[in-house]
């Protein structure tokens, strides 16, 4: 288990089967209006292993021209992402402990051999607010660090139902995901793993 940096949360269990199921059928709706795309690196134009959408007023998007972002509007539809399901609003209301309602949503889909490197969430500019992280569907393994690359890193799992927060002292600490766990969930019928994570962007 690793040593979690002040400010650092993780809530196993939390979202019990039918609100796991709730949301997923939540997330299918968004990704109706605003489908999956592979979002590339900057510079590089790499296509990440993680396909993504967004919901609520803003969306996290990158492209090898014009980097990480955040936009109102769809990289290929052009459209306003659709609104942010009820549900997560109120997760965050409950937990994220922030007077400000969350702007963004990244809708994170893992196939079982995707994987995220270590990064942090700073193109926000409201870095008192938390990050609210929530999982469903297979397991990961969770890797998380300190406030620089090099910083001693600790793994743990995440299942489907757990929530994470990173706020306070940890908010912009380094994290990952190394991997997933094939048919630890029955939660989504063709196997993988959603993340979704709530983000105030602006203070």
């Amino acid at each position: 288990m690793a040593s979690l940096m002040k400010g650092i949360r993780h809530l196993p269990g939390y979202l019990d089967r039918a609100e796991q199921e709730h949301l997923v059928e939540a997330i299918r709706q968004i990704v109706i209006e605003a489908p999956l795309f592979v979002p590339t690196m900057p510079g590089t134009g790499k296509p990440m292993s993680v396909r993504m959408t967004n919901c609520g007023t803003l969306g996290w998007v990158t492209d090898k021209d014009n980097g990480y972002r955040y936009q109102p509007t769809h990289p290929f539809t052009g459209k306003p992402w659709p609104a942010m399901p009820p549900k997560l609003l109120d997760l965050w209301e409950r937990l994220a402990a922030y007077s400000k309602p969350p702007e963004a949503c990244l809708v994170n889909f893992y196939s079982d051999d995707a994987k995220m490197g270590l990064h942090q969430d700073k193109d926000e500019n409201a870095f008192e607010a938390p990050v609210l992280s929530v999982s469903l569907g297979n397991t990961c393994l969770f890797r998380v660090g300190g406030l620089e690359r090099k910083a001693p890193t600790g793994s743990f799992k995440l299942s489907s139902g757990d929530i994470v927060l990173l706020g306070g002292e940890g908010r912009l600490a380094f994290h990952g995901v190394d991997r997933i766990y094939p048919g630890t969930s029955t939660l989504l019928k063709n196997g993988g793993r959603i993340n979704l994570t709530l983000r105030r962007i602006n203070p």
